[in-house]
């Protein structure tokens, strides 16, 4: 099914959320995200701080949006352009590391940003939270009308897997000198590989995936499971 163009008004309103998130994350790297207002924020965006809420709800909100900006509606893309033959749980893996390893100079800005202040960094892990209701919508019609309230079970726990890969991701190291630098607010360091992180906390979901495919399609079988030539 083709998803049709958005209309004038959409694409107004993306247009305000860009510019908020491109004016947010620039007086962010100018000034420190301390010293950045919500004011500020709209001023440099050219609309009212009443609009601006319309949209982010804190300044920490908007900064980190720079690099989570749209990312839910990619993962559900992703997941929904893989051919149905594929087994789910790989798809939904595949699309989860593409997704949060490809990034631009602007995330890598905001990143750098978001490990060295504890308040971005929990607004980072809470944006988690919108992967859910895009990731049910694909899920469901992977799964089919059977399948709806198992797809919202799948779609919260794969959210919970990303934060967790995310906070083990993001947790500084065991040395006396990193302790005092986070409690600070301080630089924390990345710790291993973030697609490995990711694919070792999705992977005890597999096998609710599995289940859930043979549960809602038993018809259509199992998909991606090579036969045994007989």
């Amino acid at each position: 099914m083709t998803t049709p163009p958005p209309g004038l008004r959409e694409r107004k309103k993306q247009a305000t959320r860009e510019a908020l998130q491109e004016a947010a994350l620039r007086l962010a790297v100018e000034r420190g995200p301390g010293q950045v207002r919500v004011e500020d924020i709209a001023e440099a965006a050219g609309v009212s701080p009443r609009t601006y809420n319309n949209y982010f709800a804190s300044r920490e909100q908007a900064i980190v949006s720079a690099v989570t900006a749209d990312r839910e509606a990619r993962i559900a893309a992703a997941v929904a352009a893989r051919p149905a033959g594929v087994r789910l749980a790989d798809s939904v893996t595949q699309a989860v590391v593409e997704q949060y390893t490809h990034t631009g100079e602007r995330e890598h800005k905001a990143l750098l940003l978001i490990t060295s202040h504890t308040a971005l960094r929990d607004a980072f892990f809470d944006a988690t939270a919108s992967i859910e209701p895009p990731l049910t919508a694909v899920i469901a019609e992977r799964l089919g009308d059977a399948g709806a309230h198992t797809a919202r079970v799948l779609a919260a726990s794969v959210a919970a897997a990303i934060r967790i890969a995310l906070e083990d991701w993001l947790q500084p190291a065991a040395n006396a000198e990193a302790a005092e630098s986070l409690a600070t607010g301080g630089l924390v360091v990345p710790s291993g590989s973030l697609p490995d992180q990711l694919r070792t906390a999705l992977a005890p979901l597999a096998p609710a995936f599995d289940a859930a495919e043979q549960h809602t399609q038993p018809r259509r079988g199992r998909p991606s499971r090579p036969s045994t030539p007989r």
